[in-house]
């Protein structure tokens, strides 16, 4: 009788571990799920709020997150660019750029309206040195508000590039390769803009609506 028992006893305690092993990778793999979900979340909530930002008040009342079209950036890579409406009306579109400043890639996003004017540049990301090349970030000074009101014809081509260039854009005393970079980047999103303009504002109808409100 005893022997009859010993495989049982070596039984119950595998067969406790195995059990033991599989509730837990349940319980990890829903535990990975739920913090994907919560990342991608605030991700959303996180691009939703830099979209919202860049745009007066009352500028659009569309879902800027849904309301989108994807093309090959100048890069090659894929590009989303978020469509701001006001009554069904396409008023202006929204895209990041990158370029290369002093410490490494340098992230915009702009808002640019139909007829090709600058609504607003935000800088999203970048390893600039603070003090001086992250004055670029417009909490720390109104330089990037400059862009707002220009287009590819106000300046002229030829003059978009920072003041020791020749341009009309000002750099920072002990730092010209920020501004520089950021520059030649906003120039590039709107030459973007104006070789696939026919594709993006396709749906563009009706008369414009007037800009009601300030960008924080």
């Amino acid at each position: 009788m005893s022997g009859s028992r010993a495989p049982d006893a070596l039984w119950f305690p595998g067969a406790s571990l195995g059990v033991v092993m599989l509730v837990t990778t349940a319980f990890l793999a829903v535990g990975q799920f739920a913090t994907r979900e919560q990342i991608a979340q605030a991700q959303s909530d996180d691009t939703r709020l830099q979209l919202e930002q860049i745009l007066p008040a009352g500028y659009a009342d569309n879902n800027l997150l849904t309301d989108t079209l994807q093309l090959a950036g100048p890069d090659g890579a894929p590009l989303t660019v978020h469509r701001a409406r006001k009554q069904g009306v396409l008023r202006a579109l929204l895209f990041e750029m990158s370029g290369y400043g002093y410490g490494g890639r340098i992230v915009l996003l702009m808002a640019v309206d139909v007829d090709g004017r600058i609504v607003g540049v935000r800088v999203t990301k970048h390893n600039e040195t603070p003090g001086l090349g992250d004055k670029i970030e417009v909490a720390r000074h109104d330089w990037i508000r400059f862009f707002d009101g220009k287009s590819l014809q106000q300046p002229a081509p030829a003059r978009w590039a920072v003041k020791k260039d020749g341009g009309d854009f000002d750099q920072f005393a002990g730092a010209t390769i920020t501004p520089r970079a950021v520059v030649a980047t906003v120039k590039k999103g709107l030459e973007f803009l104006a070789a696939h303009r026919p594709e993006l504002t396709a749906e563009a109808s009706g008369e414009a609506v007037p800009v009601s409100g300030e960008k924080p």
